[in-house]
Formats: C-alpha cells, structure tokens, sequence
C-alpha cells in the first residue's frame, strides 16, 4: 500500500509531502491545478521513462520517492532474489536531472529501471484517461479474458508446444531447400563451420591471449631498448671506452698542470658509475627473457581471435554461438531423406499435441467468457448502464501463438440492437465506465495492493457519476484505491480528500497538494467543483447534503 509520496521541483510542485489513506483517495482541484503531474510523480516511481522537461524550471533536478507498506509476499520475493532488505516496507526514489540523467533507488540502493517496473507491476495498477483505448484494440480482449480467467498457466504450456511446433516445421522448411540453394547454402556453412572449427576456441580465450601478448610484446619491447643501451655503453667507440681515452688524454698533462687532476678523477669516477649501470642493465635482459616459440604463437593466436572476432562477432561468444548454430543448421541440410521424415513425423505429432492444448485453452476461454460476461454486465448495471448486454465473440481460425481463438467483445447499447465492436458504438463515457466494470472484475483475481484511477470519470455525469463513486468506494473495501476526478459526486464518496492547488506567488507557478480534513473544507471544494467560484449558499449547502447522504455507502 501507499503511504506517503514526497515530490520536489516536478514542474509545477515545488515542494509536497502527500500522506495516502488505506481506502478511498480522492483528488479533486481546477483544470490545469497539476493533477496530471501527481499521476506523472507515480508513473516516475513505477519505473516509467519521463524526460527532462518535467524537471521545475531554473532547478537542477526533481526528486520523488514514495513508501509502501504492507508488502505482499511476492513483492518480497522479488526483492529479497534482488539482495534488497526490506522489514516489511519499502522506500522508491527517482531523481531525474535538468541534464536528462536519471537515478533509481529502492530502500537506498540504486536499481534499474526494468527492476524498478518489475515490482512497479505488483505494487499498483494505473487505470489513466486514455486506458479505456485498450477497448477499442480488439488484441487486448484476449488478454483481459485470459487474464480474468486465470489461465495464463493453461496458455504458457500451449506457448511452449507451439514453439516447439514452430521450430520444427522451420527445420522442415530448411532441410527441404531448393537443391541449388541447398547446395550453396551447404558450402557457405562447411566454410563456416572448418574456419571457425579449426581454431579450436575457448570460452574468454581472447581475454587471456590478449593480455599475455601485450605483456610479453611490452617485454621484448624493453628488452630491445636495454640492449640498445648496453651497446652504446660497452662497444667500441661506447661511452666506457670514450670516457677511459678522455681520463687518459689528459693525464699525459696532469704533471704541468695540476688542476686537471680533480677532474681526472671525476672521469674515472663516471666511467665506474657507467659500466656499473652497464652491468645492472646487462642482469635486466635475464629478468626480461621471453620464449621466442611460445611469442610467436601468441602473437599470431591473437591475430587469428582479432580476425574471427571482426569476421563472425563482435565478441568471441558470438562466434562460438555462429560455430554451434552452423553445425545444428549443417546437419539439418546435410541429413538424408529419413531425417526430413522423421522431422514430418515429428510435425505431426507437436501438431496434434498443440491442437489439443489449443482446444483445452479455447474451452477455457469459453467457459470464462460467460463468467466474465454475467460479472461485467452485473457491474454495468449498477454503474447505470442496464440496457448495455457484454458478448464475447470467439471467432476460431487457424493456431497463433495465442491459441485458435480470435476473442472481440461485442456490446449492444440498447434494448432490442445487434452487439457490435465497441470502437463502433460506444461514447468516451460508456467507455469508461465499461472499463471501470472490467478493472472491477479482473480486480478480484490480483494481488496488486493499489488502484489509481486518472479522471475515470471523462464523459458522465449525474446518477452514473455517483454509482462510480459508489464503485470505487466499494473497490477501496479490499484494498487501497486513488482517484483523479473533477466530478462532486465522485469526491464526495473518499475517505481522503486532498485538494491540489496552484497559485502564483512571486512571479512563479506554484502548485501545492493539501488534505482537507475538516467538513467546512470539503463543503467548500465540493461547492467549487459544482458552481465554479460562485459558490452560493445554495451549493454550499448542496455540497454538505452530498457529503453526509454518503454515509451509508
């Protein structure tokens, strides 16, 4: 659950601390106040990509983090496989800078964002604005029945006969080229297969080679250089030599004129300090021996990995995984008559094992769609829509990786019409109330803690107004619900109300969010929402005959 949302510099926010309330939360505040920027707070904290631009202007970065509680014991699961403690409660915070950076941590250890989406997932489900398009995408149905029958497992293990089906039948389709193209094919894979095959690769060989080459080649490198240096000291015309002849020259006249004495010696004294460094250098070349054989092959193995690596990569893995799929493929190809068979043998088999499944999961289907239908138009009628009749049409073609069946659901309006597609028929209120009596229904089949609701509300008004809000109110019995609405009859029906509000104060816009805890405040903001600012004594009143006739909800 929701406890607490801490936002600083999203656009607008400044600064806000929001305390959740474990049933109903409402929102309410004027158009453009930045109620879409508190949904935008939570969609950062689940692990959704924003950009830069919501960052507040003239700040460097904008922060939230928000604290759950009352972890189930799958988000504890995928937390504690991820190494992160979380004592039954759980801290998120996102960081996003003006330069575009962005910095995830859950309980104070930085995660990635796919991580941060994973648990995101089991936390809190967003029903947003546009949702509702979900109805208007026929794909989906399938997956919201699927989903409402529980039969994912049933799909799943369809899934893994119909790969295994798909694999074979591509094997099929390989080994039954036409012959000049499966003869072409054959050479270009026994090339493949003999130039990779006869380096004899290993696993993180390159790694290995790479590094002993750079240091034997720095070895042979220096070693050059040492011997270069001990020649210009030791041959011939060599510093020693030179340096001796020098002290010599002058000792011939050290009698007439002593004051080449001192310097004498300090020649004499150089050439011992050279053929001393001489001598060190001369015991360096033994610490610097490389084996000539052992350089050359690793000099010419790293050469060979660079080339395949360039040729079949980029990284030696690649290669490897190129040798092993060019002798699956090559064995394929180059198998007789009585391998294709028994591959047509094998077809024929995963075929009636993956039309039997897909019968299994048609069924399924079937029998969740009346389940599924008897609930929704349950809740459609409550919702104030009672004329509306939910089909699940289930048209059967051939097998897809969801199975044989092509799932649509179908409504019809009014008392007496034909059902047809509901992108055809159904107005943006209808839809989301429809939508409201799916969530609903699929609901009572997860786990998921938290329901935020972003203006479900668009497009009703009046009595399917406040059977929404009975709704919502309904859903917050079993778990934490948040809800976006513009609507008094909506508003009315929350445990928590909080008001967001923007002002201007020094020249910038500042938006605030704030609990109102006392009945002269709901009064006040529900008389809003009904009248504008021209609230009277009439909406005021209104405003608190709505508030206390919610008691019995």
């Amino acid at each position: 659950m929701l406890t607490e949302l801490y936002i600083e510099n999203l656009a607008v926010i400044e600064k806000s601390v929001i305390k959740f309330g474990n049933k109903l939360n409402v929102f309410t505040g004027e158009t453009g106040a930045g109620k879409s920027i508190l949904i935008n707070g939570i969609n950062a904290i689940l692990g959704q990509r924003v950009t830069r631009d919501i960052v507040r202007t003239g700040k460097k970065k904008a922060v939230i983090s928000a604290v759950f509680s009352n972890l189930s014991d799958e988000v504890s699961k995928v937390l504690s496989e991820n190494g992160i403690d979380s004592d039954g409660e759980l801290i998120i915070s996102r960081e996003i800078s003006a330069d575009g950076g962005s910095v995830a941590r859950i309980n104070s250890r930085p995660v990635n964002l796919s991580l941060l989406r994973e648990i995101g997932e089991l936390l809190v489900n967003i029903h947003g604005q546009h949702d509702s398009q979900i109805l208007l995408s026929p794909h989906k149905h399938i997956e919201i029945l699927d989903t409402y029958g529980n039969i994912e497992n049933v799909l799943a293990d369809y899934q893994t006969s119909f790969r295994s089906l798909q694999t074979v039948a591509k094997q099929i389709k390989q080994a039954t080229l036409g012959q000049q193209n499966k003869i072409d094919r054959i050479e270009s894979l026994r090339e493949i297969v003999n130039e990779i095959s006869s380096l004899d690769l290993k696993e993180n060989e390159d790694e290995e080679i790479e590094s002993e080459f750079e240091l034997s080649n720095s070895a042979v490198e220096v070693k050059s250089a040492v011997n270069e240096v001990i020649d210009i000291i030791e041959n011939e015309e060599g510093i020693s030599n030179k340096l001796f002849s020098a002290a010599d020259v002058l000792e011939n006249y050290s009698d007439v004129f002593s004051d080449l004495e001192p310097l004498i010696e300090r020649i004499k004294s150089a050439k011992i300090e050279i053929d001393d460094i001489s001598d060190e250098l001369n015991h360096l070349t033994s610490l610097l021996d490389v084996d000539p054989e052992r350089f050359a092959f690793i000099s010419a193995r790293n050469d060979s990995l660079i080339r395949i690596k360039k040729k079949y990569g980029p990284e030696l893995s690649d290669v490897i995984k190129r040798l092993d799929e060019s002798v699956k493929e090559l064995e394929v190809l180059t198998g007789d008559e009585n391998n294709i068979e028994a591959l047509k043998a094998k077809r024929e088999e995963l075929l009636e094992e993956t039309s039997k499944k897909a019968m299994i999961l048609s069924n399924k289907r079937e029998l969740a769609g009346e389940r599924f239908i008897k609930e929704v138009t349950e809740e459609l009628e409550f919702l104030n829509m009672p004329n509306v009749k939910l089909e699940v049409s289930n048209t059967k073609g051939k097998l897809t990786i969801h199975g044989m069946d092509n799932i649509e659901f179908l409504i019809s309006a009014n008392l007496g019409e034909e059902a047809k597609p509901i992108a055809k028929i159904a107005s943006g209120g209808e839809l989301s109330r429809i939508m409201l009596a799916l969530k609903s229904v699929i609901a009572e089949k997860d786990n998921i803690p938290t329901m935020i609701f972003d203006e479900i509300d668009t497009g009703v008004s009046g009595r399917a107004a406040q059977k929404i809000g009975i709704k919502l109110h309904e859903i917050s019995r079993n778990r934490q619900v948040i809800c976006v609405t513009h609507l008094a009859q909506i508003a009315v029906t929350g445990d928590t109300h909080m008001l967001i509000e923007k002002k201007v104060e020094n020249g910038k816009t500042k938006t605030t969010v704030c609990e109102l805890t006392s009945l002269d405040e709901r009064k006040s903001e529900i008389a809003r929402i009904i009248s504008g600012d021209n609230t009277s004594e009439i909406t005021l009143a209104s405003a608190e005959e709505m508030l206390k006739s919610i008691n019995h909800i």
